[in-house]
């Protein structure tokens, strides 16, 4: 398996130390390098020959945060998935960045299995969102009883029994290799329902696809 390729940016000169000591041990992972900067890092991947595949950044940055970097590299380079790793607890920062293109939002202090297993996951084409965090963006589009569509079953006749199951899973935080084991699926499979849910829904990823499942009743938290 060709391993996937790594940048890393973050302004902290140890702490961007340590992730590139601990992340190249990961067989699955190649780490490029890293910067301590936005802009050193746009100017490291511009110089590049191979692209990497995958960029962790932090948001605080100096100068151009995260989230900017992350709307700029998105418009040069959108085969680029960038994964955010941040002290910032903040549904707000969390869905700013999203809309901006990052692929996932993680906290500092996660497992570094976790850590790597994200950067796997948006690789091939997921998303991820811890799930103490994703339950706080969420709870934003609950919709009140009286907002509910008045007719939820002609939405729930979109998505199959199994699909349902996979959304309301996915809107508790989990991964796909998460969801496949809560389910009893391969992952595959569960990346197969998520797009028929996107496409049955008309979004484009899955914070949109719970936000729609909350606001339509099909799901809840």
């Amino acid at each position: 398996m060709t391993p996937i390729r790594l940048f890393l940016i973050e302004d902290q000169p140890t702490t961007l130390r340590n992730l590139e000591k601990i992340l190249s041990k990961s067989p699955h992972l190649e780490v490029l390098g890293g910067a301590k900067s936005a802009e050193d890092a746009i100017q490291s991947i511009n110089n590049m020959e191979e692209l990497p595949h995958v960029v962790l950044c932090d948001i605080g940055l100096p100068k151009m945060s995260g989230i900017e970097f992350c709307r700029f590299i998105k418009v040069k380079h959108p085969e680029i998935e960038v994964l955010m790793l941040t002290i910032f607890d903040d549904p707000q920062k969390a869905l700013e960045a999203i809309r901006y293109g990052a692929s996932g939002y993680l906290l500092k202090g996660i497992e570094t299995s976790k850590v790597v297993e994200a950067i796997r996951e948006v690789h091939e084409g997921g998303s991820v969102i811890q799930p103490g965090l994703a339950r706080q963006i969420l709870k934003r589009f609950q919709p009140r009883p009286h907002a509910r569509s008045s007719s939820p079953q002609a939405y729930r006749k979109t998505l199959t029994d199994r699909e349902r199951d996979c959304l309301q899973i996915i809107a508790k935080g989990l991964s796909n290799i998460e969801a496949a084991n809560v389910l009893g699926l391969s992952k595959a499979t569960i990346r197969t329902h998520l797009e028929h849910i996107y496409q049955k829904l008309d979004v484009g990823n899955r914070v949109e696809a719970v936000t729609e499942g909350l606001r339509q009743g099909l799901i809840g938290i």
